[in-house]
């Protein structure tokens, strides 16, 4: 089976997308969330607050969505090769990504973030502990799900090679 040029750079274009998103989740949860459980309440919910307000710029938003708008756009183009197994890859990643962080997030983190952001850091819920715990969970969850649609893109990239 051929694959055309068209067709790798899609998925490439995904892998790529993917994989640096995996890097921002994973990076986020074993170093970040690590030190963020080292300090007290009333720090945690200024610089959880502040992580939440600066995330939001361009870039982020580009390859936020960008992972979603690469995975369609690679199963759009790969449409022909639905025999082969490499487009059941990016099939399913791309599902995993759309779902795992995509919707994930907007019906998961994003409303922690918003509750994190509306506290008095001088006058913690009782419950801030307990949101805090529930905020890193969630990202663990993102870390798994995008390491597993970057590692499904690379393998579909590795077998593609192969041919």
């Amino acid at each position: 089976m051929k694959f055309n040029l068209l067709e790798n750079s899609t998925l490439a274009l995904a892998t790529l997308v993917t994989g640096i998103m995996a890097g921002f989740f994973y990076t986020y949860t074993f170093n970040v969330n690590l030190a963020m459980l080292e300090v007290n309440g009333s720090t945690y919910a200024v610089v959880q607050s502040l992580f939440n307000e600066n995330v939001r710029h361009l870039m982020f938003f580009v390859f936020f969505f960008g992972g979603g708008a690469a995975a369609l756009l690679a199963a759009v183009i790969n449409w022909r090769h639905y025999q082969h197994p490499t487009f059941w890859m990016i099939v399913g990643a791309g599902l995993l990504y759309g779902l795992g962080i995509i919707v994930f997030t907007a019906n998961v983190n994003l409303p922690l973030n918003y509750y994190t952001e509306s506290w008095d850091p001088q006058n913690l819920p009782a419950d801030w502990d307990a949101t805090r715990a529930a905020w890193n969970q969630a990202n663990d969850w993102r870390v798994a799900a995008s390491g597993t649609s970057f590692a499904l893109y690379l393998t579909a990239l590795v077998m593609r090679a192969s041919v």
